[in-house]
């Protein structure tokens, strides 16, 4: 019996964010980005709507510009 390539990929996303439990999903998504993960896939792993996670990308890229 083999494993689905994408079950398998998944499970280890999964496991990359398990000890952020408390971590805002920004934080979750900003981790996950970095497998090149598909808005659909990260959104499964995180238990949110792939719309969500886009607005979370579009969150964590925005800029801090110190109260100027």
């Amino acid at each position: 019996m083999t494993a689905d390539p994408d079950n398998m990929t998944l499970m280890l996303a999964y496991l990359c964010i398990a000890n952020e439990a408390e971590a805002s999903l920004v934080r979750k998504v900003q981790i996950l980005d970095r497998f090149d993960l598909t808005d659909a896939q990260i959104s499964k792993v995180c238990g949110s709507s792939t719309q969500s996670v886009r607005n979370a990308r579009l969150a964590g890229k925005k800029p801090t510009y110190g109260g100027r």
